[in-house]
């Protein structure tokens, strides 16, 4: 292995760069399971770190949430009888149904996906 190094004043710093230089999207869960990780499985997360797939596996939880829910909020919605004849009617009570169906689907969602080992 040939590393070479910088000087920088009286030190010299290796030229360390990441062999994976592909830009991931990782948003709010994904974020998540990062802080989850960092605070509960410091070991997991280091290991992800060294061997540079922290990124990919923050991305890929962050994905599959985002498909999670786009099935089970309709889902859920057509079950309890949230439908447009309700939005147009009282729209209100819609918005108040719709929001308690995203909480409770996301609260499975972080459970299964995001808080699981």
């Amino acid at each position: 292995m040939n590393i070479t190094y910088t000087k920088c004043g009286d030190y010299y710093i290796p030229n360390i760069a990441l062999s994976d230089t592909t830009h991931y999207h990782i948003g709010k869960y994904g974020r998540m399971r990062r802080t989850f990780l960092q605070e509960h499985h410091s070991i997991q997360y280091s290991d992800l770190v060294l061997t540079e797939k922290l990124f990919p596996h923050l991305a890929e939880i962050d994905e599959a949430c985002h498909q999670r829910l786009e099935v089970m909020i309709p889902a859920m919605a057509e079950q309890e009888g949230v439908t447009a004849t309700l939005k147009r009617t009282d729209q209100m009570e819609w918005v108040r149904r719709m929001n308690n169906i995203k909480v409770r689907a996301e609260e499975v969602i972080l459970a299964e996906l995001v808080y699981s080992d």
